[in-house]
């Protein structure tokens, strides 16, 4: 199904200014070997035994109604957090962001460790753990205003996959959430992150927050890496804020700030090819956090409703109803706390309660 795009304003997330980063720190893993002599013969013996040693924790699996949240690695007058102090109805934790290098198609992290009061390396590995072994997923977010990654050809393609899936490697990220601002080539991005996934192997998360001009139509090229990479999905949060009025699937104009903006857009995902699982609301968590678009959280559990169970609808009724829906996304845990978390106090349970 194609649909048509009305141009309105596009800008992406709030401008931010990102503190000066430090370096993280390595790790290296030791391994023992014991020597034992017996009868005149040495034999080597490992200091666990393969049959003994204890077996890796599975990824905790991502709820079937999941709230996801961009957790600031930087500080921009929203509360500063570490990841340990992330409200517990997140679900999903984005790490907001890996940044650029000078090599197309590579990122890097660094923990932004003196703007966020002297948060260390070694802590943030532990919490994002320790998030993990409370049944949360931590991903590594693409984007921001120093992820501005060009993944066009082969060679940036692979640079991409290793650099990713290298930050997953050292840090145990779950996966990877993809919020470029600077377009994307559906082919190239589509080939990367099919090679992520399959490094990742088993409990790889993928999440994507989609500006919502780039899901008007499933020509476009973010819808179009989104229904290619449909296998290995988990989610779409588009970004329903600073965005300026879009055309619903009914073909009729909607403005941002409304329970029919949520709601006839996310039609068109619905839709357009995306599983309900698949498809989630992502809006700011207090007027602070975008330069428009906010809503109240009433409203997005409206929204929520009418998608999931037809009730609490405005103007736009969609024709069926989506009890698979995924959930929803804020911008960001940090804004939320800086409102009180008011955001996921009243968002978190009725998502959960879906």
């Amino acid at each position: 199904m194609v649909w048509t795009s009305l141009f309105g304003g596009t800008d992406r997330w709030p401008p931010f200014r990102t503190s000066p980063h430090l370096s993280p720190h390595g790790g290296h893993a030791v391994h023992t070997l014991k020597i034992l002599a017996a009868a005149g013969v040495l034999a080597a013996a490992l200091a666990v035994p393969a049959a003994n040693a204890a077996p890796a924790p599975a990824p905790a699996a991502v709820p079937a109604h999941a709230v996801t949240g961009y957790w600031q690695n930087f500080n921009n007058g929203a509360t500063v957090q570490t990841l340990a102090e992330v409200q517990d109805d997140y679900d999903i934790i984005a790490v907001a962001f890996a940044d650029a290098t000078g090599t197309p198609g590579q990122v890097d992290f660094t923990l932004d460790s003196a703007g966020l009061g002297g948060y260390t390396d070694a802590q943030f590995r532990a919490d994002v753990a320790a998030k993990q072994a409370a049944g949360k997923s931590v991903v590594i977010s693409i984007g921001g205003e120093k992820g501005t990654v060009a993944v066009n050809d082969d060679a940036s393609a692979k640079a991409f996959a290793d650099s990713v899936s290298g930050l997953i490697d050292e840090y145990g990220f779950d996966g990877v959430d993809i919020d470029p601002e600077n377009g994307l080539n559906s082919t190239y991005m589509t080939q990367a992150l099919k090679s992520i996934a399959g490094q990742a192997g088993d409990g790889f998360v993928l999440t994507m927050a989609p500006q919502t001009i780039d899901m008007q139509s499933t020509s476009n090229e973010y819808f179009k890496t989104a229904l290619a990479v449909k296998d290995i999905l988990t989610v779409v949060n588009m970004q329903y804020y600073n965005s300026g009025s879009m055309l619903g699937c009914d073909g009729q104009v909607y403005s941002q700030g409304s329970v029919d903006f949520l709601t006839a857009l996310a039609c068109i995902q619905l839709e357009g090819g995306l599983d309900p699982s698949q498809v989630g609301i992502g809006v700011p968590a207090s007027p602070s956090a975008a330069g428009g678009g906010y809503v109240d959280p009433s409203v997005v559990n409206n929204a929520l409703d009418c998608l999931t169970k037809g009730t609490g609808c405005g103007t736009f009724k969609p024709s069926k109803t989506y009890p698979d829906l995924r959930g929803a996304m804020t911008w960001s845990t940090n804004w939320d706390a800086a409102a009180g978390s008011a955001w996921s106090k009243a968002v978190g349970p009725h998502v959960h309660g879906l």
